[in-house]
């Protein structure tokens, strides 16, 4: 937010500039893009950086009436706005060039291992090299992790041993069940966050430098950045559909793996949450950091499964939600290390890179199964 509690250029430019970009595609076709020659390489190059520029648009928008709010519910804005994007993006992939029934879970269980060792990872090596050591509220943390197991192995591990339907599916019954019990959780989640024990969540951030502090927003500038956010929000989910259909021709005439496409939704819509979360370390606010990151792994399971279920249920497609036993694994040893790194309310360098070997796994075993 720039002085006076005005937006800088771009953070508007970028939504009106994403708009304008869905008119030229569609004038031009989206479906088509593969076969405009020089010109589809330009749009495709064009189409990035400005979806890229909408994303992060959205998060500046978001930040700014996260700032009014105060914590922790401006960590629940971030979050909530990130969410909705990824819906956006897992949607029109899902919808656009060939079936998908697995996407969702791809993504899923990319944005975790994204956020539970490449982003947790960096942020205490980042904070430790500056810090030695950065400390944070251990009953906040285990919150994150109790409900974050639960909600990953209700969706992406119990599926590979339910008897209903064969293979790693849930049956209708089942998946409305799954969906019930992950809205609840998610939802309860949120009551101990927000209201009954928020201490647990910003107790720690209250160590954070006064320099450091957000800039005090007038409640008109929050009023224009509501609107902005919308705008960007509607910019990306317009975009997302092209996206798709980019990345669906790209991964093709590539011949990468269909997991790949979960890791860069996940990457697209975690980027400016992780670099929000990345300052928040340097400025030794490690509670923030984990709040933005765990924050975000728990709001894509606890509202990205049970949307992407019930637009499986309108469209009478199948939704794939168990991993492979490679993923479970590293997913095990993921929740092991975590487990271990926020047991003590201290971390150090090794905790750091200890998670970031788990990351650089993930990435190799996806490109080379």
């Amino acid at each position: 937010m720039a002085a006076g509690g005005r937006s800088p250029r771009w953070a508007w430019a970028f939504p009106v500039a994403g708009l304008a970009f869905f008119g030229l595609a569609t004038w031009l076709g989206a479906d088509t893009i593969e076969h405009l020659g020089p010109l589809g390489i330009a749009v495709a190059f064009a189409l990035i950086a400005v979806l890229i520029g909408a994303v992060f648009a959205a998060v500046h928008h978001a930040e700014a009436v996260a700032a009014y709010t105060g914590e922790p519910y401006g960590t629940l804005v971030l979050t909530v706005a990130v969410t909705v994007i990824e819906l956006a993006l897992i949607i029109s992939v899902m919808l656009t060039g060939k079936e998908s029934p697995d996407l969702a879970r791809d993504t899923v269980y990319a944005v975790v291992m994204i956020v539970c060792n490449g982003l947790v990872g960096i942020c205490i090596l980042v904070g430790c090299l500056h810090f030695r050591e950065q400390s944070f509220d251990v009953t906040g943390a285990s919150i994150y992790l109790a409900v974050l197991i639960v909600l990953a192995t209700l969706t992406l591990i119990l599926p590979n041993f339910a008897l209903a339907l064969p293979g790693p599916v849930y049956s209708s019954s089942q998946l409305i069940f799954v969906c019930i019990a992950t809205i609840a959780l998610y939802g309860v989640f949120l009551y101990t966050q927000t209201i009954r024990h928020t201490d647990y969540f910003v107790s720690a951030a209250r160590s954070e430098p006064a320099g450091d502090s957000p800039t005090a927003v007038s409640q008109e500038a929050v009023v224009l950045s509501g609107f902005l956010l919308l705008l960007s929000v509607v910019a990306v989910v317009l975009l997302a559909k092209t996206f798709a259909a980019m990345i669906d021709h790209g991964l093709t005439a590539w011949g990468a793996p269909k997991a790949v496409v979960g890791i860069l939704i996940a990457l697209l819509v975690l980027m400016p949450e992780s670099m929000a979360a990345l300052q928040a370390a340097r400025r030794n606010a490690l509670q923030k950091s984990l709040n933005l990151a765990l924050g975000s792994s728990l709001a894509t399971i606890g509202l990205t499964i049970p949307a992407v279920a019930i637009l499986s249920f309108v469209l009478k497609k199948e939704l794939v939600l168990g991993l492979d036993p490679k993923e479970t694994v590293l997913l095990m040893m993921t929740f092991a290390a975590s487990i271990l790194t926020f047991s003590t309310g201290r971390t150090n360098i090794l905790y750091g890179f200890l998670h970031l070997v788990i990351f650089g796994t993930f990435l190799f075993l996806a490109f080379v199964p």
